[in-house]
């Protein structure tokens, strides 16, 4: 038993939600950045362009639509209170950029397909906005948002394809990339920056 078991064992989504203050984001707002987001990567997807032009047009949606210092903090962990503040813009920069390459390829299996908002609930301070992908030759499956707007915009914190969530996936995956690297966050960083 390390301390990355503890930490994955003890920690759920639950228990970020007390850091999201009170805010005046509501239903038609979570439901209207959403649209916006699905329009964007439908029409990525519908471009027919090469998966290397692909990846950088995911990597501008997901730093236009989503809390990336929220998600890239959160993916951190516990390692991110000894990280310097250089080494924190590094990560999250780096962290960019292997989303749009990891979501992106989930993403390319899209094409043919498409997004469809079909709902939005509030929960506590937040909204979920749960879409349905349309896959050719598969059958529809859910993937869902969360809304919130804790940075002073509208913008998602966290995303679930299937069911897997993105928070939690993403935080068991840089911490073993950490273990992987002895602990060093530069390596860390550079690894990551080839990754997704």
């Amino acid at each position: 038993m390390n301390r990355r078991y503890f930490l994955a064992a003890g920690t759920s989504f639950a228990a970020v939600l007390p850091a999201l203050p009170a805010f005046a984001l509501n239903e038609a707002g979570a439901k209207q950045l959403i649209n916006a987001l699905v329009g964007d990567i439908n029409g990525v997807i519908g471009s027919g362009r090469s998966e290397s032009a692909m990846f950088r047009d995911f990597e501008r949606i997901f730093a236009r639509y989503s809390d990336t210092s929220y998600i890239s903090a959160y993916a951190m962990g516990v390692d991110g209170r000894r990280a310097s503040n250089a080494q924190k813009r590094a990560f999250s920069n780096a962290f960019q950029g292997y989303i749009a390459r990891k979501y992106g390829r989930r993403f390319r299996e899209f094409i043919g397909g498409q997004l469809e908002v079909k709902g939005v609930r509030a929960v506590n301070n937040w909204f979920e906005v749960e879409t349905t992908a349309f896959l050719r030759g598969q059958s529809p499956f859910a993937v869902t948002f969360h809304v919130s707007n804790r940075s002073g915009r509208d913008l998602f914190f966290n995303m679930f394809i299937e069911g897997v969530n993105l928070l939690l996936t993403e935080r068991t995956e840089i911490g073993a990339l950490i273990d992987r690297n002895g602990g060093n966050i530069d390596a860390m960083i550079a690894d990551l920056r080839n990754l997704g």
